[in-house]
């Protein structure tokens, strides 16, 4: 049983828990103690004040938070460590056929079921008895008002009761009991209303007689009886449940039960400072925009990473050595829009110098994962190497993190090694997407690229120029082939074409373009499947600076084109350094 509880906001960013009604037998003094003592003891954080403010009104515990608590998140402790949440005990032994015998709730049911089969088919015994009774007594009082001149003469030269009753069997051959009921009618039933009576009521008796021996010959009738009889009592004496059901046992309490699953945008610098905003943080602006502060940076740090997910979810970090970490999103902390947030360092143990290059979020639950058409996991390097894998192979990832690719190291003559840069989910049956710095692009069938083990090197995605390298990923499938990609340049410039302009080639090739490059639009920083369910896109700066606008703002143009101006900077030498849609 779990008592009453609500979340309110009490303004200035702060919240508080209104405890109303609690658990039967519950003692409310010692609930407030238990509170206390955990707070004291730091078992339960994000606490700044409790108060009883109980009065003949009814009970109101009031549990004051701190303005960085997570609301729901101190209430599941509460239900987890205190008698706000606990077991009632209930003796569910029960004779069943005379014995003694400890009942399940499904036992229970079945057996009222039966007990309710039992009633209805004994009472309807018991009417239909009554019903043929008086049937016979009805026939008999017909058959006495439509001879009743005949009826009134024989009573009338009749020595005594017994004789007319003789004489009444005799002639119209009744039974004792009709003779007498005929003999103790009254006068005023030989009237033509009256008469009318006998009939309709001799009639609604037979269609009785008819319901109930149907009903009797036929159990599975009896019980949809049964079932239209709960349904009028729950109609005349139900009410609204005063307590809830949950699947659960008391004291067992998951991360996922603990922590709200909302939607989030992750932002992660190219320094490695990481945090996790709400959706809700950012406004819609027209394009074109300044837009707001969405990271504090270092002077000389830039934003690199911005992903949408739900805190439920799992996050894949990978690094430029071809190392994957884990973490849940839930354990990514929480920050202000303009606050730097939490250097990765303390989520994941990457080595000295390693580089987080790409971040990936999916559900755990396999039945997500099976409507996602999510089977693989397919990785590019800056290089446009492409690799694929199992995603199974990355279910249970140590702290230390694992091996994903096997990297070309860099050679003797001093120039730099190959980098994983990207990572994609995919079903194993879909198309690649690869576009570089310089405006090329490729796409082929996923199959061309087998799935090989983690420590692995991969097969070559895309030729490219000297100075060119890849800058993204992405994957098109059924869901998706109709959609339009998202390029946005390096001063803001940024335009939609149609998935289906990019030609199917083969895998190794130097591509098509993406975009004109130019001196005024800068290179390609960001691009991107804009997936249906979009409405929006949020653009972050290397300064900090994000500006969210709706995705129909940007134009639907040709491959061999710019472009229009997304976002202005404040810097002029400010550019852009990542970008995302957003999901309604």
């Amino acid at each position: 049983m779990r008592g009453k509880a609500e979340i309110e906001d009490i303004g200035g960013g702060k919240s508080a828990i209104i405890i109303s009604e609690l658990p039967y037998q519950v003692n409310k003094a010692l609930l407030v103690a238990k509170i206390a003592d955990l707070v004291k003891e730091k078992k339960i954080e994000g606490i700044s004040d409790l108060r009883d403010e109980s009065d003949r009104r009814g009970i109101r515990v009031y549990v004051e938070l701190k303005r960085d608590a997570k609301p729901k998140q101190v209430l599941n402790n509460l239900y987890k460590h205190t008698a706000l949440q606990t077991t009632f005990p209930v003796n569910m032994v029960a004779l069943v056929d005379n014995t003694p015998q400890t009942c399940s709730l499904k036992l229970i049911l079945e057996e009222y079921v039966k007990h309710r089969h039992d009633v209805v088919r004994r009472r309807s015994e018991f009417e239909l008895k009554e019903a043929r009774a008086r049937e016979h007594i009805l026939e008999g009082l017909k058959i006495a008002v439509d001879h009743i001149d005949e009826v009134i003469a024989i009573i009338k030269k009749s020595a005594h009761a017994d004789e007319a009753k003789n004489k009444l069997m005799t002639r119209f051959k009744l039974s004792d009991l009709q003779a007498t009921a005929i003999l103790d009618m009254q006068l005023r039933r030989l009237a033509a209303l009256e008469r009318q009576k006998i009939e309709d009521e001799l009639a609604m008796i037979r269609e009785t007689i008819n319901y109930l021996e149907d009903l009797l010959a036929h159990p599975e009738k009896i019980l949809r009886v049964v079932k239209d009889e709960l349904a009028r009592l729950k109609e005349k004496y139900g009410d609204n449940r005063k307590t809830k059901v949950f699947k659960s046992k008391v004291g067992e309490f998951s991360d996922e039960q603990l922590i709200p699953n909302e939607k989030a945008i992750i932002t992660m610098s190219q320094s490695g400072y990481i945090k996790r905003v709400p959706r809700s943080t950012f406004k819609m602006q027209e394009r074109g925009g300044k837009g707001v502060i969405g990271m504090s940076t270092k002077e000389e740090d830039t934003i690199d990473q911005l992903v949408t997910a739900s805190t439920h979810d799992n996050m894949l970090f990978i690094t430029d050595r071809g190392r994957v970490y884990q973490v849940r999103v839930w354990d990514i902390p929480e920050g202000s829009r303009q606050s730097k947030g939490q250097a990765v360092v303390n989520l994941i143990n990457i080595e000295s110098g390693e580089r987080v290059t790409s971040v990936l979020a999916y559900s755990l639950k396999k039945d997500e994962q099976k409507e996602h058409g999510v089977k693989y996991i397919l990785m590019a390097t800056k290089n446009g190497t492409v690799k694929k894998s199992k995603l199974t192979e990355y279910e249970n990832i140590r702290r230390s993190g694992i091996v994903a690719i096997k990297l070309e190291a860099g050679s003797p003559k001093g120039e730099a090694g190959d980098e994983l840069a990207w990572a994609k989910l995919t079903s194993g049956s879909d198309d690649i997407l690869l576009v570089t710095h310089e405006g090329k692009s490729i796409r082929f069938k996923e199959d061309e690229v087998r799935p090989t083990a983690r420590d692995t090197m991969g097969v070559r995605g895309v030729l490219l120029g000297k100075e060119d390298f890849v800058v993204s990923v992405d994957i098109i499938n059924q869901e998706n082939k109709g959609a339009d990609f998202l390029t946005i340049m390096e001063k803001g410039i940024g335009k939609k074409t149609a998935i289906r302009d990019f030609p199917k080639q083969r895998r190794g090739g130097q591509g098509v373009k993406v975009a004109v490059v130019k001196d005024k639009t800068g290179k390609v920083v960001v691009s991107q499947i804009v997936p249906d369910e979009c409405e929006s896109v949020i653009l972050t700066s290397t300064k900090g600076q994000v500006v969210k606008l709706p995705i129909t703002s940007v134009p639907r143009l040709g491959r061999a084109t710019s472009g229009v101006i997304l976002m202005r900077f404040t810097d002029k030498s400010d550019t852009i350094a990542a970008a995302t849609c957003l999901t309604k």
